[in-house]
């Protein structure tokens, strides 16, 4: 099928909220274990049509499946790789104000990205049912690191965190790959890390851990290169970075300044920023994107409240951000997704469908295209 590649000058991060009917399916089957994983996946199948043609038809040129086959953004991709299992506690991850479904990663084996990983099949099906350029969006190589409690890494060899910062890129080189067979030609790795460890309270985490939260940023730099540096030609990866996003509360906050020389130097050709509130600093950062084809879209728009930001606001914000950055190096997309996980953010899907409106709205308002 001939369309428009990336990048675009409106696109959003993936994730949409999961209509009532794919929530109840998985309820029955998860919970009362009363639908087949066959009906379940048939009525996925149906919602993630229902999505992919709302996305189209309010002219965005990019779609996803709103990982409406997801529980979290994160752990199903992460807990299907070879050498990795989520194992549920008592307490979960702590988020502002409220916690977290008590599931935690842990490495029992050598990472490896399998074959049969269920996601290619995610890919290949939205690829089916889309009439514009589909995307995936993954968890970055740094998610596996900083989401694994060091006691929670059981291989000897794994005490030296170069030894799986090795294995990180060697299986993401590997999912790169496998994507691109499965005829994936924008793969979107969320690594939004690197914006926690520009986070006080988070670095001195870290570093109470014996972890330099310097070191960390140049790590995942480093793994994120390795993962793409032998991608073909005609492959687009973005990187999403945010803040936290579990129903419309944050777990991070602190400006790009710590990270953004080592963000720039992954190779990354589109970079999301969340930018929706004083949380993420200042848009000073955006003077170290290089010249030349790489593209930020900052996040001005909001996917945790259903207020709905005005034109002429988001094109005085492009000024400014034309300060730092050549605007023929910008586009726009909301900050975050609209449902990192299940639960969904605390908006309605009417204000999804607006918010995303206004994507398409203000990409031709300022450049005159969605592409």
């Amino acid at each position: 099928m001939s369309y428009p590649t990336a990048p675009f000058r409106a696109d959003h991060v993936g994730s949409l909220l999961r209509p009532p009917q794919v929530r109840e399916a998985r309820r029955r089957h998860f919970e009362e274990k009363t639908l087949s994983a066959e009906e379940l996946r048939a009525i996925e199948d149906e919602a993630i049509r229902g999505l992919v043609a709302m996305q189209q038809d309010i002219g965005l040129p990019v779609v996803t499946d709103g990982e409406v086959r997801r529980s979290f953004w994160h752990y199903d991709f992460m807990g299907a790789l070879e050498g990795m299992e989520l194992v549920e506690r008592e307490e979960g991850v702590q988020f502002a104000g409220v916690k977290l479904r008590p599931i935690y990663p842990t490495i029992t084996g050598r990472i490896g990205f399998p074959d049969d990983h269920p996601m290619l099949d995610h890919f290949r099906f939205l690829a089916s049912v889309a009439k514009v350029q589909p995307k995936i969006s993954i968890p970055g190589p740094s998610c596996c690191h900083f989401r694994t409690a060091p006691e929670d890494i059981a291989p000897e060899e794994y005490r030296d965190p170069q030894a799986l910062f090795d294995d990180l890129a060697s299986t993401y080189r590997k999912a790169v790959q496998a994507f691109y067979e499965a005829g994936c030609r924008y793969l979107q790795m969320d690594d939004i890390f690197f914006a926690y460890l520009c986070d006080p309270k988070h670095r001195a985490a870290k570093a109470a851990a014996g972890q330099d939260p310097d070191w960390l940023i140049d790590r995942y730099a480093w793994m994120m290169r390795e993962a793409i540096r032998d991608r073909p030609a005609d492959m687009v990866i973005g990187m999403h970075m945010c803040r936290g996003n579990f129903r419309s509360t944050h777990a991070a906050e602190g400006a790009y300044d710590a990270a953004a020389e080592a963000i720039f130097s992954t190779g990354v050709d589109i970079f999301f920023m969340e930018y929706d509130t004083e949380r993420a600093g200042g848009l000073e950062p955006l003077r170290l994107l290089p010249r030349g084809r790489q593209r930020v879209m900052p996040g001005f728009i909001t996917t945790k409240r259903g207020e709905l930001e005005s034109l002429d606001w988001l094109k005085r914000k492009f000024d400014e951000a034309s300060k730092y950055a050549d605007i023929d190096q910008l586009g726009i997309a909301p900050q975050c997704g609209f449902a990192s996980t299940e639960e969904g953010n605390a908006i309605t899907e009417d204000d999804q469908k607006r918010k995303l409106e206004l994507v398409v709205r203000t990409a031709e308002a300022i450049w005159g295209s969605t592409t």
